[in-house]
């Protein structure tokens, strides 16, 4: 494996940012330190005035396979993700089939290990009569990133609202218990009321009346219920609402927490008013939500109820997100864009990059205990990501890497730009070059 020195870099770790030299032998970062002289074989990279982050962990993807491979695959989207820094990604099992046995998640694991250019792990689904299934998950706990729970929409067979279900998956997983919360009766019922109110008229702007923000807050109340009834781990995914945020804690360090909570990059992007512009591409569960919510999500993010930022990766293809809005499918690719959006509001004074690489990089790996990455020290794989925040990145069709090819953000130029990628010491991305010779890890735990 090739050994690089990077030199003269600013380095974002930890809470600080320092220029240092970086060597990265056999694919960890052997040594960090004001200056680094060496002999042998490396390449040497120039840092000078740009900046180096712990690679993303992206702790909520979808990327479609098996199944669903007309919308995204395995390879396509890892390799999007590199593009934009993200180097280690958890992916949802709903997909077709839904992982739902050993079996078929480790069929998962499988392709990730032959096509994946990101580091990759994999969550064991749950539905109502798999428990089974699940538990024997406990015996991979180093291995497997978690189970994921639908206590709400989803695709196929994977609602899990059977109360008995919920109980012994709380009471038994050992693993974290990954959630979608929303309420799916009060879904339903607001459907139905607004149905007979518009009949075939509904648009993307009644999406998240639809899906509200009661419906939200009673499906995480409930999560959190259960949670510390029988103290288990729960991560609730894709928080969207203000009044979830009182459901959440910053009293204690993160590794302490055993509730936790994510946000993701288009809940503090969009609103509601931006259905207006965007229509079903903007469409995703939980809803994109009013001004206030977004506001209110900002503020828990900085103050650390929230997290966690991820992206809930969700492609469809563009035919699909054209069809009417009760026929579009709920989701919105992200995974490519969501560090150079964070850096956008680096750049407008809204977060700290020290904050933006706690949130995307630190607190996953911490939340989920992944073993030696999502930090810059010495001795852990060199998962990094080198940005240049004088530099901009256009969206386009040339340069969208989803199999789905559209973007919410085609059209925008973001005032950065991602230059290299390295996975496990592998430069995998640099300067819109791919070297795909070496594939990413599977992401390991400390139990």
């Amino acid at each position: 494996m090739q050994n690089y020195l990077i030199k003269n870099i600013a380095v974002v770790n930890e809470g600080s940012t320092t220029v240092q030299d970086i060597y990265i032998r056999e694919g960890r970062i052997e040594k960090m330190a004001p200056q680094i002289s060496i002999s042998g074989n490396y390449v040497e990279i120039d840092g000078t005035g740009k900046h180096l982050l712990p690679g993303v962990i992206d702790d909520q993807v979808h990327f479609r396979e098996p199944g669903l491979t007309e919308k995204a695959t395995i390879y396509t989207e890892a390799r999007a993700a590199v593009a934009g820094g993200t180097t280690s990604f958890m992916e949802m099992p709903n997909t077709k089939p839904a992982a739902l046995t050993q079996e078929l998640l480790e069929d998962k694991y499988a392709i990730g290990k032959q096509h994946s250019l990101a580091n990759y792990s994999f969550f064991m689904g749950a539905s109502n009569d798999n428990v089974e299934e699940i538990l024997k998950t406990n015996a991979k706990k180093d291995i497997v990133c978690g189970v994921k729970v639908f206590m709400g929409s989803s695709t196929g067979n994977m609602l899990v609202d059977n109360y008995l279900t919920l109980e012994k998956i709380f009471s038994s997983t050992e693993l974290l218990v990954a959630t979608h919360c929303e309420d799916e009766k009060i879904v339903r019922h607001n459907a139905e009321l607004f149905k007979q109110e518009k009949g075939d008229q509904l648009t993307a702007a009644d999406h998240p009346l639809i899906r509200s923000v009661e419906a939200c807050f009673e499906s995480s109340w409930t999560a959190i219920q259960f949670a510390k009834k029988h103290d288990a781990r729960l991560h609730i995914l894709h928080i969207s609402t203000a009044k979830e945020l009182q459901l959440f804690t910053n009293m204690m360090p993160l590794a302490d927490k055993r509730i936790t909570a994510e946000v993701c990059v288009h809940h503090l992007h969009f609103t509601a008013d931006d259905y207006a512009q965007y229509g079903n591409l903007i469409k995703c569960n939980p809803a994109i939500k009013s001004a206030d919510n977004k506001a209110a999500l900002w503020e828990g993010l900085l103050d650390d109820r929230l997290d966690i930022i991820a992206t809930d990766h969700a492609p469809h293809t563009w035919a699909e997100k054209q069809q009417p809005y009760q026929q579009a499918p709920s989701g919105v690719p992200l995974v490519q864009h969501s560090l150079l959006l964070m850096l956008q509001y680096v750049k407008e004074g809204r977060i700290s990059i020290e904050k933006v690489a706690e949130k995307m990089s630190h607190a996953p790996a911490i939340c989920f205990r992944i073993k030696e990455r999502g930090f810059i020290r010495e001795g852990y794989f060199a998962d990094l990501v080198i940005a240049d925040l004088q530099g901009n990145t256009g969206v386009n069709k040339e340069n969208i890497y989803y199999k789905c090819g559209w973007s919410p953000f085609e059209g925008h130029t973001f005032p950065a730009a991602i230059t290299h990628t390295f996975v496990s010491g592998h430069l995998a991305y640099e300067n819109g070059q791919f070297n795909e010779n070496v594939k990413g890890h599977r992401l390991t735990f400390n139990i």
